[in-house]
């Protein structure tokens, strides 16, 4: 059965959908088979995946949502997943923010994407869920249908303010709505070692939650091979595997699968 895991946090520009895609690429070059899910209607993921134009996707995570909330049969499996170099898609639209605000409305909302999860845990080992840079209806979804979540923190001042709030919100998930949701640890993302701001935040980081949330100890570091890799629809796996970048992702793989097996 798959692990569920949310990539999640806040605020945006935090490295989640770089992280879901480059996590996804490094644990299927682990030998894993994994589904990744863009929760998000900005569709970045799915453009990172090579698809130009994600709104042109005949069905896509979107419209599995509202066949749920309207109680209708869910397309198979093959109407809505894409493939692309061994690893598999939900794809996303414009159409995901329509949801979102439906999704206030009905009742039960919270429960939804696990019910579109839960089938298909058997065909995979990892389901990475990209999610949006807000605490709304969607997140709350994600982290509803989740096993766990990873935190992706920049180490800056204001990507790091909404933090407290954000665990604080996860903790009442996991006490109304799904208890077996847990926090695997915070990424540390987009890291500056040129920076004293940037390793001062860190430390602060180190020191604030130590003992109360695993903080991994890979840290992502900021390289411009990442987005080049992005404009190219290409994991940092695939594009460049020997940069920093590429080979923090493939070290953070690898910590999470021994974190896993504690």
């Amino acid at each position: 059965m798959a692990e569920i895991i949310a990539i999640a946090n806040q605020k945006g520009g935090v490295a989640k959908t770089t992280t879901t895609l480059n996590l996804g690429y490094s644990l299927m070059k682990l030998g894993k088979k994994v589904l990744m899910i863009d929760f998000d209607a900005q569709a970045n993921l799915t453009t990172c995946f090579g698809i130009d134009e994600p709104n042109l996707i005949e069905t896509n995570i979107a419209h599995l949502m509202i066949a749920k909330m309207n109680e209708e049969v869910v397309p198979s499996k093959s109407q809505y997943i894409v493939s692309s170099n061994g690893i598999d898609l939900i794809s996303s639209s414009i159409y995901l923010s329509v949801v979102d605000a439906n999704l206030r409305l009905e009742m039960g909302s919270e429960r939804i994407l696990y019910e579109i999860l839960e089938p298909l845990k058997t065909d995979y080992d990892y389901i990475i869920i990209d999610t949006s840079p807000s605490l709304g209806s969607l997140t709350i979804n994600a982290l509803s249908a989740a096993d766990s979540v990873i935190i992706t923190v920049n180490p800056q001042l204001l990507a790091m303010m909404g933090l407290q709030d954000f665990l604080k919100t996860t903790k009442k998930i996991q006490k109304r709505i799904n208890s077996r949701l847990s926090i695997k640890g915070i990424l540390l993302t987009m890291c500056d070692s040129r920076t004293n701001l940037s390793k001062i935040l860190s430390d602060q980081m180190s020191e604030a939650y130590d003992g109360v949330v695993n903080i991994f100890e890979t840290h992502i570091p900021m390289t411009v091979k990442v987005g080049e890799a992005i404009y190219y629809s290409k994991s940092i796996a695939e594009y460049s595997p020997t940069s920093k970048a590429g080979i923090a992702y493939a070290d953070f793989a690898k910590e999470m699968l021994l974190y896993d097996e504690r």
